[in-house]
């Protein structure tokens, strides 16, 4: 099977791994196939396994989370927090505010467009812990526990689902030189492993999830789109425009591939920054009411930074309404499918970065951003509802119409059909970088290198987005949005094992390569007793008192420190090319991994 795949593969002048790249497009096809031709089964299959996780599994996913943003603060705040992802001494190749405009483009466009209105306004009409803690829909306080939990879904625990792979990709890609592949992460496990049957499982999960987590973005803004659509010119919100709405974004992710990185997605990176903090401004401003938003947005953040530790572990026990795992849940599963692919951005620009900076920058600089726009789109929506005109509830929470609810709020603006014009163009932007970085990042994860690849590959990989997107919006037999919930539940299910696992892995490699610490040594002390009980000792034959003191005394000196570090010597190439052991993975970053005999070797290729 292998050679056969090999083959094929030359044929095609490709410069990939076959089983990866075969194997990930076997399932694509598939999946697209499948639900074609078998709708009503593998919907009703999709959602009865979607509805069975959700019922018994959704406490994972809240708990997966919470644990990975605490390991997070835990790495960066102990010992390992100054290891440098990279060689020891190379500095950083990005200045700090290179770096931080970057981490501010890594994949947070397309959330807050979709979101930014939609989650505040959601909660605000129907409160998530309304029945638990008596909170009315409209009120002031349902807009405090509005806030609560979208600053929850888009600050640091999102962040975290994030920068744990990113951590980790950074570390075994910039510190122990391994492909950009997630089962490099696993190397401490596997050794050489990562090369054979496992490794390429690993890679092969990865790649479909990632592709269905950007395919569920991109349902999204498709569903935006559409919405804003409706809304200026009257197009009918159906599968038809949504098809068409597909291929345009798809269409251009595919034009930008082609331009690569300088000409694509560089330019249409800057473009979407410079014109999302516009749109900020200007709704900060225009509105009437900035010192109301201002004002709100500090408060909520204090709420949320106080009621954090109750949301991080909440799981609506008392209620058992489902709230949760139509949003909390769904976020996580959603978020973490396509987090190999932010990992992989946020690794690349942080080499020479140090473990604690770059859990700090990755964790607070996008969720500091995240605060400022949900809490300025959140309070001027509130504005709206408590002090203005209202409607916006009525649009989002009675007629359902999430994708719609940026264009219901721009209606409240001056200039709203221009403004949502440049939304509209805003959205299809991001997710056109999406698109056309997700192509670049699924084709090296596929490779192993970041090196020249033929382009079609990466074209495969923008097709491939586009096909998913289609079918679970247009041809899975059941409302988009559900579709795309019910389906990314399940996707994101391994996905959150994993995580265990790369904290493991990451554990254990930094202790490999930084070392044990040595047990703390003191200064020793003799056995005091009591004097009258030493006297009595000393006139008794039977005992001896030369071990005991009266008067406390030690009987060391205080330890003096020395240099902990030794000179290392250099394996030399000849050297960890001959031998039995020194030249495999594993002996030379200490992984217990037994060498594989050459016999062995060709079910890897």
């Amino acid at each position: 099977m292998i050679a056969l795949l090999t083959r094929l593969h030359d044929a095609l002048r490709l410069r990939t791994s076959p089983v990866i790249f075969f194997g990930s497009a076997a399932i694509i096809i598939a999946f697209v196939l499948g639900t074609i031709l078998f709708t009503d089964a593998l919907n009703s299959g999709v959602s009865g396994a979607s509805d069975w996780l959700l019922t018994n599994l959704g406490w994972f996913y809240i708990l997966g989370v919470t644990v990975f943003l605490a390991f997070l603060i835990f790495i960066a705040m102990g010992r390992f927090g100054r290891v440098k992802l990279g060689p020891d001494d190379e500095p950083p190749e990005h200045s700090g505010a290179a770096w931080f405009a970057m981490l501010f483009a890594a994949g947070i466009g397309s959330i807050l467009m979709f979101w930014g209105v939609a989650e505040p306004i959601s909660h605000f009409g129907d409160p998530p812990r309304g029945t638990e803690l008596g909170i009315e829909a409209g009120t002031w306080a349902a807009a405090h526990d509005a806030m609560n939990f979208t600053y929850y879904h888009f600050t640091l625990h999102t962040w975290a689902i994030f920068t744990l792979p990113a951590l980790a990709f950074a570390y075994f890609i910039h510190k122990r030189n391994l492909p950009p592949r997630v089962s490099s992460i696993f190397q401490p496990l596997l050794g050489e492993g990562i090369h054979g049957p496992i490794g390429k499982l690993i890679d092969i999960v990865a790649i479909i999830g990632t592709i269905f987590g950007i395919a569920v973005s991109v349902g999204l803004g498709t569903l935006q789109i559409n919405g804003g659509l409706n809304q200026l010119f009257g197009i009918p919100e159906n599968a038809g425009w949504n098809l068409i709405i597909i291929g345009v974004v798809c269409g251009l992710a595919l034009i930008s591939v082609s331009l690569g990185l300088e000409k694509g997605i560089k330019v249409l990176s800057n473009l979407n920054i410079v014109m999302a903090v516009l749109l900020l401004i200007f709704v900060l401003v225009a509105g009437g009411s900035t010192l109301f938003i201002i004002r709100g947005t500090l408060e909520s953040f204090g709420s949320y930074l106080v009621n954090l530790p109750e949301l991080a572990l909440w799981n609506d026990t008392q209620a058992d309404s489902g709230w949760q795992n139509t949003w909390t849940v769904f976020y996580w599963a959603w978020t973490i499918t396509w987090s190999p692919f932010v990992g992989i951005f946020i690794a690349r620009i942080s080499k020479g970065r140090t473990i604690r900076q770059f859990v700090s920058g990755v964790l607070a600089v996008p969720a500091g951003f995240s605060v400022l726009w949900f809490g300025i789109f959140g309070y001027a929506s509130f504005d709206i509802e408590l002090r203005g005109d209202g409607g916006l509830v009525d649009r989002v929470v009675g007629d359902g119409d999430i994708p719609g609810a940026l264009f219901a709020f721009l209606d409240h603006y001056p200039a709203e059909f221009l403004v949502s014009v440049i939304a509209i163009i805003l959205v299809v932007i991001f997710f056109v970088t999406s698109v056309d970085s997700a192509a670049l990042v699924t084709d090296s994860m596929a490779n192993g290198h970041e090196d020249y690849n033929p382009l079609g590959q990466r074209i495969f990989w923008g097709v491939s987005i586009g096909l998913i997107t289609a079918t679970l919006l247009v041809f899975s037999g059941e409302d988009g949005l559900t579709a795309l919930q019910s389906t990314i539940i399940l996707v994101g299910l391994p996905f959150f094992i994993m995580g265990w696992f790369q904290m493991y892995a990451l554990l254990r490699a930094l202790k490999e390569d930084a070392g044990e610490l040595p047990r703390m040594r003191t200064r020793e002390w003799a056995q005091v007793l009591p004097p009258e009980e030493f006297e009595r000792r000393e006139e008794d034959e039977e005992y001896d008192t030369e071990d005991y003191v009266i008067e406390p005394t030690f009987t060391t000196e205080v330890p003096v420190m020395t240099d902990p570090y030794e000179e290392i010597e250099e394996v030399e190439e000849d050297q960890a090319s001959t031998g039995p052991d020194r030249g495999t993975l594993p002996a030379r970053t200490g992984s217990a991994r037994a060498p594989l005999p050459e016999s062995g070797r060709d079910e890897f290729r």
